[in-house]
């Protein structure tokens, strides 16, 4: 069976939804939807798909297994329901939905209709995280103590670069980016204990024309695994992805921009001779890690099949790996829990930035006059 699946929103991440459909042999594109006449026609004649400018109308038109929903997160919530109590399985770009409460109604819709609700979730599939999370799962690193992750250099709240609906967001395209980091942390750490163990402190870094409250964030929490989890993600600067994963045999230093991990297994502070060879193992470690690389993407460029491609395009793996649940009836490879939590700390994070906002000392009109 080919699931016959649609898109929803012909914006700027539906063509590599397209592309990945059209590739996938588990699936085949047969429609593109949007509100756009123009936009949704020029997607459709690009990817050889029919063309929808209307939700109801592409429901009751085509017999579909499956649908992409790529539109602002602002309208996931009403596409998702229409799409479910028809009867179709979604999968959602991040962030799923705005709030908890809505991602809660949406759980509750697909349970009722017996359909699958799922979020895109995609860099848990980067080459470095599979290999890390195989790591973790031979029992390598042994019980994880701790998680750290650096994600600098993303992109500032007044940056349209998924379009200007994002500033409609508290954190604008800062926001629109978070869930990647907050995944990826809970892919590997776990879930926290609970709501108020997590700590959170923002901050805005910039000045905006736009009423934005943070670009900045830095949280902590502890684990149900026990451990310990750390997240820092700032907007501008020098892109800097750096996941460090702390365990009781061992440690993994992840660079999830130059897809190496390197395995940190001895204890180097115990002489001179030691603290040299911590040097040479991390390099012997990202070079190796780096070649690796290398050899994937060459073996890439030679090999247009779609396991050799989906290896190295996080999307198509994700993809993929959905499709076979659905044909399987397996459980998602992104669990709705993972994405109840991105959910929840964004909302969390939101009130920590509007306590900061209303805790700054306002102007006396003597001071604003003088200004």
């Amino acid at each position: 069976m080919v699931l016959r699946t649609a898109v929803v929103g012909a914006g700027v991440v539906s063509g590599t939804h397209l592309t990945a459909l059209r590739r996938c042999p588990k699936t085949t594109p047969v429609a593109v939807c949007d509100i756009d006449e123009e936009r949704a026609t020029k997607v459709a004649r690009e990817h050889n798909t029919t063309a929808y400018f209307d939700i109801d109308e592409l429901l009751s038109s085509e017999q579909l297994h499956w649908l992409h929903i790529c539109t602002p997160v602002q309208t996931h919530v009403t596409l998702a329901r229409k799409a479910m109590e028809s009867g179709v399985p979604v999968l959602i770009e991040k962030p799923i939905t705005e709030t908890s409460d809505e991602l809660d109604e949406l759980i509750e819709i697909s349970e009722e209709n017996d359909v699958v609700l799922s979020s895109v979730h995609n860099h848990v599939f980067d080459p470095a995280m599979r290999k890390a999370r195989k790591l973790i799962d031979e029992g390598v690193v042994g019980k994880i103590r701790g998680v750290d992750l650096t994600y600098t250099g993303t992109s500032f709240a007044d940056e349209p670069n998924r379009g200007s609906w994002t500033f409609e967001l508290s954190g604008g395209e800062f926001e629109e980016g978070i869930p990647h980091p907050l995944y990826i942390a809970l892919t590997i750490g776990g879930y926290p204990k609970n709501d108020d163990d997590i700590d959170i402190q923002t901050a805005l870094t910039k000045s905006y024309e736009q009423p934005f409250s943070y670009d900045s964030v830095m949280m902590q929490y502890p684990t149900v695994n026990g451990g310990l989890s750390s997240i820092r993600v700032s907007a501008g600067g020098v892109p800097q992805h750096q996941l460090s994963v702390h365990g009781d045999r061992s440690s993994l230093l992840i660079d999830l921009i130059s897809q190496t991990v390197v395995r940190i297994r001895r204890d180097y502070t115990t002489s001179s001779i030691n603290r040299a060879r911590n040097n040479l193992d991390r390099a012997v470690g990202r070079v190796m890690g780096t070649a690796t690389m290398v050899q994937d993407v060459l073996s890439n460029r030679f090999d247009s099949s779609w396991e050799s491609e989906k290896a190295l395009k996080t999307h198509f793996y994700q993809i993929d790996a959905e499709a076979n649940a659905l044909l399987r009836g397996d459980q998602q490879p992104v669990p709705i829990e993972q994405a109840q939590w991105v959910i929840r700390m964004m909302e969390l994070i939101r009130d920590a930035a509007n306590e900061t906002e209303q805790a700054k000392p306002q102007q006396s009109s003597t001071q604003q006059q003088q200004q």
